[in-house]
């Protein structure tokens, strides 16, 4: 293929859209093509008739220009900074137009409905500005920048969830929404995008000059007259409103502007023109074939599949063969944390006592009623329904504390956690899964063995995947993330459902504590207290393998049968917390670096402090969740996630300048 000239590619492109376009057509408007056919040329103004008009050929159409703005878009990326794994959603830009849009429903709902690009624009900026910060100029383009996106990535996507939630009588729209949707009742928004997408012209005459230049680098680009930062930004304002108009338009739809780019390398594209031209064909080729499939799959369940799901379902495995293929072994240019104190002394075991003391009396006394805030110790009655929950949180906490921990000391893996990996994904849908079948008796009977076999199913693929390059941290966080989002996109099937069950699910999937009964917050404690003990009792053996295989076989321990079962107990700890109290984000990956940074580096001290700290946070989180907008409660997961993502975030930056 890589022979073909570029017209004739085009053409078979072109071509190729024509029978595909009436597959769409005929899964859409439910006809037969003799009788597709025949009712476009004929006036008959049947109910028929105003479906294709209305419904179908809109729809048609916003598949074919969303697809091509965002493989456009994705192109213009790629090239800017020459990196193949970047694209709206691996830059944090699709998830930070998600959020503005949220913000702007809920907050402006008038501005919205007619000015929402530039809440979504906004959002894309702004996160995409983080990135930068956290990549840094030399981190552009290479893995950092990546890295960082997904971070971003989770963040606002948490926050954006937990709004939506949060604002349960619009959940339904804004779920299937947030998954991508390209159905439509009429062409008002095709209307809307068309001329906002006019854009696209301009950019195919003017970008390719110093799209090429930059392939030669920054400073040859220069030396050839370039202005470089200031083209390089307008590029990318051009970039991010491709991505921020179809997001307004459809909803969140992820993987189009990763893939075409690199579909388009591979089919012989070499030019910087004939990448833009070749991406956005394909990315309209791509978005009609994945909106297709979801009109399969409509019509073979009878229930709504978003789009965008579609679309993820055959995105994320291809991002996880990108991964594989563009990284190397061994990335250098790794993002870093802050070292911090070099031994955790007395005086930082004074401070963490304190901070834990502070954190339980809040959580116990401090309350906000109806007259105001009150210190006091709790009545009987108020009592038996906080202390569940309080110890619940807790106990989540520290498990995720501690499962963060040991991934990160088996894997040799800073950037390792249950959420980061995909193992809390996998638990969800595992949970998901189980709910379908067994009813909504599933939560509390059939969750925590669904959910370990969903971990643990996770946790499989990853050590297979990740094997040929050694577990390279970077690469099996890539690789983690990517599961997630393929797990994340078979969810959003589920909840795009609107059964009872599904919305039902909502809370959990947003990490609750006030449905916890004093049965489950006891089992729940014991079991954490159990397997954080079993993994205590390993703290000698997680030292060695920290330190290497060959160290660690040499002292006699049988690496991989040890690795396998602190897995497995990594899997049992992220099942149990994750059955009860649904996922949460960042922790498991926080509360070890905070240990770290504290001088815990030895593995006993890091573990009992992590997991302490894990709970302590996890207090507050649910003592916000419980007074921020009272008498509505926030879910605690939503709150963890946000803290802990935010100061995570915050972290990485103060690493990159300072």
């Amino acid at each position: 293929m890589a022979a073909v000239s570029a017209p004739s590619r085009h053409l078979l492109t072109l071509l190729a859209l024509l029978p595909l376009a009436l597959l769409h057509l005929w899964l859409a408007a439910d006809l037969a093509p003799f009788e597709l056919w025949t009712m476009l040329a004929s006036a008959e103004h049947s109910f028929e008739f105003l479906q294709l008009q209305l419904s179908a050929l809109p729809r048609l159409s916003m598949a074919l220009l969303t697809g091509a703005a965002l493989g456009l878009s994705g192109s213009l990326l790629q090239q800017i900074t020459q990196n193949r794994l970047v694209s709206p959603m691996t830059i944090g830009a699709s998830s930070g137009a998600w959020l503005g849009l949220v913000l702007a429903t809920l907050l402006v709902p008038t501005f919205a409905a007619g000015h929402g690009q530039w809440a979504a624009l906004l959002g894309a900026l702004l996160a995409v500005g983080l990135v930068l910060l956290i990549a840094g100029r030399s981190g552009i383009g290479g893995l950092p920048l990546v890295l960082g996106g997904m971070a971003i990535n989770l963040l606002l996507g948490a926050l954006a969830a937990g709004l939506v939630l949060i604002n349960n009588q619009y959940t339904q729209g804004l779920f299937v929404w947030g998954a991508g949707d390209l159905a439509q009742i009429d062409w008002h928004w095709v209307q809307w995008l068309w001329p906002k997408l006019l854009l696209a012209l301009p950019l195919l005459i003017l970008a390719p000059r110093p799209l090429s230049l930059l392939q030669l680098g920054g400073d040859a680009a220069q030396g050839r007259g370039l202005a470089l930062w200031p083209v390089m930004l307008v590029l990318f304002l051009a970039a991010l409103w491709l991505c921020s108009v179809s997001i307004t338009a459809v909803g969140l739809i992820g993987f189009i502007g990763l893939l075409t780019p690199n579909m388009a390398k591979m089919l012989g594209a070499r030019t910087a023109r004939d990448e833009l031209l070749y991406s956005a064909l394909l990315g309209a080729l791509l978005l009609l074939s994945t909106d297709a499939l979801a009109l399969l799959a409509n019509r073979l369940s009878g229930q709504l599949v978003p789009s965008g799901a579609a679309a993820a379902l055959i995105g994320a495995p291809v991002l996880l063969w990108l991964a594989r293929r563009h990284l190397a072994a061994e990335d250098p240019r790794g993002l870093q944390l802050p070292r911090g104190a070099e031994h955790f002394g007395w005086r930082s075991a004074l401070w963490v006592a304190v901070f834990a003391l502070l954190a339980l009396t809040v959580a116990l006394g401090l309350a906000r009623g109806i007259d105001g805030w009150r210190l006091e110790w709790p009545s009987a009655l108020v009592w038996s329904l906080r202390w569940p929950r309080v110890l619940t949180a807790a106990s989540a906490g520290a498990g995720l504390a501690i499962s963060g921990l040991l991934l990160q000391r088996l894997l040799r893996n800073p950037l390792a956690s249950p959420d980061i990996l995909g193992l809390s994904a996998g638990a969800t849908l595992a949970v998901m899964l189980a709910l379908i079948i067994f009813g909504g008796a599933a939560l509390g009977a059939v969750a925590p063995l669904a959910a370990f076999v969903g971990s643990l199913a996770v946790l499989a693929v990853l050590m297979l995947l990740g094997r040929r390059h050694r577990y390279s941290p970077a690469l099996m966080a890539l690789l983690g993330i990517s599961l997630g989002a393929l797990l994340n996109a078979a969810l959003q099937f589920v909840l795009a459902k609107g059964s009872g069950d599904s919305f039902a699910l909502l809370g959990w999937l947003a990490g609750s504590t006030y449905r916890a009964t004093p049965v489950q917050a006891l089992g729940l404690t014991l079991g954490v207290l159990l397997f954080g003990a079993l993994a205590l009792l390993f703290h000698r053996a997680l030292t060695l393998i920290g330190i290497g295989d060959g160290v660690a076989a040499s002292r006699g321990l049988d690496v991989p049968r040890l690795r396998l079962a602190l897995l497995v107990l990594v899997a049992l700890l992220c099942a149990l917390v994750t059955s009860l109290l649904g996922p949460v984000a960042f922790l498991g990956l926080l509360a070890p670096h905070i240990a770290v940074m504290l001088g815990a580096r030895r593995v006993l001290p890091q573990l009992l402090l992590a997991a302490s700290l894990g709970a302590v946070l996890m207090l507050l989180a649910d003592w916000v969740g419980r007074t921020l907008i009272f008498p509505l409660q926030i879910p605690v997961g939503i709150v963890a996630s946000v803290l802990c993502g935010g100061y995570f975030v915050f972290l990485l930056i103060r690493g990159r300048l300072t």
